[in-house]
């Protein structure tokens, strides 16, 4: 592991990173800021405080790793790895919350994962007649958010939607990163990332034997599982040396070009590497081929990128061209876009108080907009939105990017039979 406090190093401690910050607008404490809290692992990089030390737990807990601080720094502080190797040794000399611990063993085992998640499913079915403000009506909006989109399109199908567009040349061959959170519960979404991928002339191998990409546990301190995490992905997708590995999920994309540094010294640091440059968010790959243009939706959107995607990975055009290859899509950018949706991994289940009065500030925005769907590129984010808006009683729903864009290649006619059959999970 790489000495991520060594990123710290570039802070003046300006402050420019303070009214980016979600919890330090809510508290208004210092040490709840990007530049308390660089003091506070500062601190501990010295030996000046104690991992054991339950102040210092407090302020770097209350962090919900969104980055957002990084990209106004004017010194170009890298905040994220020193977070994690903040938390590592906290959760080390302290250990980590038993409900962290629960979900993450579960996230990492597929053999307790798969039938979670199958249970998760079933209750997914009644989750939206249950959702509602308190802590576990809240917890089933967030299972409801998970349901495919749908968006009663056939009422709003386009009777002059224009000839399907040619079909663009042969394009590289790529995997879709299936995910585990993706996998279980989102499945609709990998679904169509194949389809939409496919459309647009890439050709989807699959590759078996992936694992969850461990950022859930990188982010709690959990380093020696994200390392194991880390070496079965780069085994598995040896399988497919020469396809571009798709991510739909901007916190495992962030967290799979992130690889090298969790090998630091280590001798598949190389191979890593070389694993890292193959990684895309889903939008910059069709962004790199169009992407092709299909059917009107005519619907009023807003879109939240999520801050692994923004900040982390400092994407922001690709996926506003996924949305404006949709005819009669009309977009609206909402006053909070660019700050967190108190989501953050388990972070809603950790510090519930902090999520859901982050979450308020974004959802009363939303409101102002009043759209048809909120669309964000991350599975937490997609259930801490969608959750907050059945919440707040608003008919807005929450789906991905590559949702709406299946949905208009369908009403386009760019899939037939084949073409469904050969690229469905």
């Amino acid at each position: 592991m790489s000495d991520g406090f060594a990123g710290l190093a570039p802070c003046v401690h300006c402050g420019f990173c303070l009214q980016s910050c979600p919890t330090f607008l809510e508290t208004g404490d210092e040490a709840d800021s990007p530049r308390g809290r660089i003091y506070l692992m500062q601190g501990l990089a010295r030996g000046d405080f104690a991992p054991t030390d339950a102040a210092l737990s407090l302020h770097l807990d209350r962090c919900l790793g969104c980055r957002a601080c990084e990209p106004v720094c004017p010194s170009g502080v890298i905040y994220g790895p020193a977070l994690e190797q903040a938390r590592h040794q906290i959760a080390v000399a302290r250990g980590v919350p038993l409900l962290a611990r629960v979900v993450l063993t579960i996230m990492a085992e597929p053999a307790l994962r798969g039938p979670a998640m199958t249970a998760a499913r079933l209750v997914r079915r009644v989750a939206g007649w249950l959702a509602g403000k308190n802590r576990i009506r809240f917890a089933f909006g967030m299972l409801a958010a998970t349901a495919p989109w749908n968006g009663n399109l056939r009422k709003r199908s386009h009777p002059d939607a224009a000839p399907p567009a040619p079909a663009p040349h042969p394009a590289a061959p790529v995997a879709v990163f299936l995910g585990c959170i993706q996998r279980g519960l989102f499945g609709h979404v990998n679904a169509a990332t194949r389809r939409t991928l496919a459309a647009n002339g890439y050709r989807v191998v699959d590759v078996a034997h992936q694992q969850c990409c461990g950022a859930l546990h990188a982010h709690t301190g959990l380093h020696r599982d994200a390392l194991r995490l880390a070496r079965a992905n780069i085994a598995a997708f040896r399988a497919a040396p020469d396809a571009g590995i798709v991510v739909n999920a901007a916190g495992c994309g962030a967290q799979l070009k992130s690889y090298p540094g969790l090998f630091s010294g280590d001798p598949l640091e190389d191979e890593a590497a070389d694993f890292a440059r193959r990684v895309l968010d889903v939008s910059e790959t069709l962004a790199a081929t169009g992407p092709r243009v299909g059917a009107p939706l005519p619907l009023t959107v807003s879109y939240d990128p999520p801050c692994h995607l923004l900040h982390a990975q400092r994407i922001d055009a690709p996926p506003r061209a996924v949305l404006a290859a949709i005819p009669d899509l009309r977009i609206v950018n909402h006053r909070d876009a660019d700050s967190c949706c108190g989501g953050a991994g388990i972070y809603t289940l950790l510090e519930p108080a902090m999520s859901r009065a982050v979450l308020d500030r974004k959802v009363t925005a939303l409101a102002e907009d009043a759209p048809d769907v909120v669309v964000t590129g991350n599975p937490g984010c997609i259930m801490q939105i969608g959750a907050g808006l059945r919440a707040a009683g608003l008919p807005s729903r929450a789906a991905h990017p590559v949702e709406l864009l299946d949905h208009s290649y369908r009403a386009a006619g760019f899939y037939d039979r084949i073409t469904l059959d050969s690229v469905s999970p």
